[in-house]
């Protein structure tokens, strides 16, 4: 969950007056593995501790079930500009955030910084999506991923907190406001090891098997900084549950899945749709939804449809292939049913409540209902007003009632020299540390998506989608302006733009930009000697790092 490196698409060429410039290619085939790993199905699995690069985001929407973002940005309250440019690109369950903050109901966001160098230019954008959500009325909260830059990336605790300021003051400087929000680190907050150590009984190796890949080489450490990470996730809804968002790149998106399904395994109760007394999974009620509601066709009364006739209709009926493998459990289950009327209900079944919140909930539910063993229907709340009831009696009776965590997924930025942008590539980024004029000589440097010459530049049109310069207006240097931003992508594309001046201009626009930034960095160490949040070695962390992996 916390953000290293940044990484590419692609590589492309320059142009720039008569001079011609050899391409640079960063490789197209390399961008659609690297962030992945094989698994044994021969499929790939993102991998958050790989070289995190993917070329076709649209992949990941069906890949991974991530949902395009454009088809919910009409939700949000004065949408950010990465979101507007398409930079942050995919969500999952980002509506539950948006409307609470559209609506002044309590939110949350979070996200992380594992500290294995400099803070970057591709940092920032996880920086401005905290801020913004901080804006927006969410509580916000930055963590120094410390435990996992030890474990996973075997810096010693000296390397981690020189860095770890660095991240802080950045943060700070782009205007996080620490008195509206919370920063930490892993290591020294107690109730989020207490809170990881409790999740971990939710967790299995099988688990990190599937879907980190680890194995008997893996060591103890690692894992146990991948709980942490799901208590850091989940932290924000420690006092109060509410929608959190968690702002990463796509390569994260397993730590994301996985403090989801921990969510809701810690849950007292779950909340889903009902038919009948069986339980049917959620192709089956797919299939007996459609039985109710073409009850007309079979049903000798439709007031009360029966289950065993509905069963012998669902046997006969005209199934789509996506369902047909859950007709013959469905039909078993009306079957076994009989002549139980076929009503909808909705469903609390209990998970890992204790009797007294059982009993509780029984209290709770208003008007008709039944009660099971180990579920209760009822026929008057809908899905929506039953979960918040189920919220609300397990943090009355000691749950932590967490609403599941959602996502916000930002595309990578392309390397200035077209290969991957990495802390650890010096040409390849901009760090937020850079003296100004270095940050301007590396802009002058940079590839781009231009032509071989200026007349095929003027006749053709640069490509602005492959060139790393026009990202640094798109994902920074054009700030809210969008219209600026569109006019440097339609001069380039239509020929009018030509790269040394392009380059100019945003190389200029990065020395204004780092200049100002170090400037607040000094007046943000005051802020952050203030904080209380330790910077310095304590004795009883030290270590050894050894081969983790």
């Amino acid at each position: 969950m916390s953000d290293d490196d940044t990484s590419p698409e692609r590589g492309t060429d320059e142009a720039d007056g008569e001079e011609n410039r050899a391409r640079t290619d960063g490789g197209a085939e390399r961008s659609r593995t690297e962030g992945r790993r094989a698994v044994p199905d021969g499929g790939v699995a993102l991998d958050p501790w790989g070289s995190a690069t993917v070329a076709d985001y649209r992949e990941l929407f069906e890949e991974f079930g991530i949902e395009e973002f454009e088809a919910i940005i009409d939700e949000v309250p004065e949408p950010h500009y990465l979101m507007r440019r398409g930079v942050i690109f995919g969500h999952r369950d980002y509506g539950a955030v948006a409307r609470a903050l559209a609506n002044d109901e309590p939110a949350a966001a979070l996200s992380g910084f594992m500290p294995t160098g400099d803070p970057h230019i591709g940092h920032k954008l996880v920086f401005d999506e905290l801020i913004y959500h901080q804006e927006q009325g969410a509580d916000t909260y930055g963590l120094i991923a410390d435990l996992e830059a030890h474990s996973a990336r075997g810096l010693t605790w000296e390397e981690i907190d020189e860095h770890a300021r660095d991240y802080l003051l950045s943060l700070l400087a782009l205007g996080f406001d620490p008195e509206d929000g919370e920063l930490y680190r892993q290591s020294t907050n107690r109730r989020l090891q207490d809170l990881a150590f409790e999740l971990g009984s939710n967790a299995r190796f099988a688990e990190f098997e599937s879907i980190y890949g680890f194995d008997g080489e893996t060591s103890v450490s690692h894992m146990q900084s991948v709980v942490t990470q799901m208590a850091d996730i989940l932290y924000p809804q420690l006092d109060e549950p509410k929608p959190t968002v968690i702002p990463v790149g796509p390569d994260q998106d397993p730590h994301v899945r996985l403090s989801r399904d921990i969510a809701r395994k810690t849950r007292y109760f779950r909340v889903t749709e009902a038919f009948a007394s069986p339980e049917f999974d959620a192709a089956e009620r797919v299939l007996v939804g459609r039985a109710y509601d073409r009850r007309e066709e079979w049903a000798e009364d439709p007031e009360t449809p029966r289950c065993e006739d509905a069963a012998a209709w669902l046997a006969e009926a005209d199934v789509d292939a996506e369902f047909e493998s859950a007709r013959a459990g469905a039909v078993e289950k009306l079957e076994n049913a009989g002549m139980e009327p076929l009503r909808p209900r909705t469903r609390f079944l209990d998970r890992n409540a204790d009797e007294d919140a059982f009993e509780a909930l029984i209290e709770a539910v208003p008007g008709e209902k039944r009660v099971f063993d180990a579920h209760i229907d009822s026929f008057e709340l809908d899905r929506e007003d039953a979960e918040e009831l189920a919220r609300e009696v397990e943090v009355d009776n000691g749950g932590f009632g967490f609403y599941t965590p959602s996502s916000i997924y930002h595309r990578f930025m392309t390397g200035l020299t077209g290969g991957k942008m990495s802390s650890s590539i010096e040409a390849s980024h901009i760090s937020l540390l850079d003296d100004p004029e270095e940050g301007y000589d590396k802009v002058k440097s940079a590839t781009t998506g231009g032509r071989e010459t200026a007349d095929k530049q003027r006749e053709l049109g640069g490509k602005a989608d492959e060139c790393p310069v026009y990202e640094l207006y798109a994902y920074l240097l054009a700030n809210d302006d969008d219209g600026f931003a569109e006019e440097v992508y339609e001069e380039c594309v239509g020929g009018e733009r030509l790269c040394g001046g392009c380059k100019e201009q945003a190389a200029t626009l990065m020395r204004e930009f780092l200049a100002d930034h170090q400037e607040k960095r000094e007046e943000a160490e005051e802020l952050l000697a203030d904080l209380d949040i330790d910077l310095d070695v304590d004795g009883s962390r030290r270590g050894i790092p050894g081969d983790e992996e």
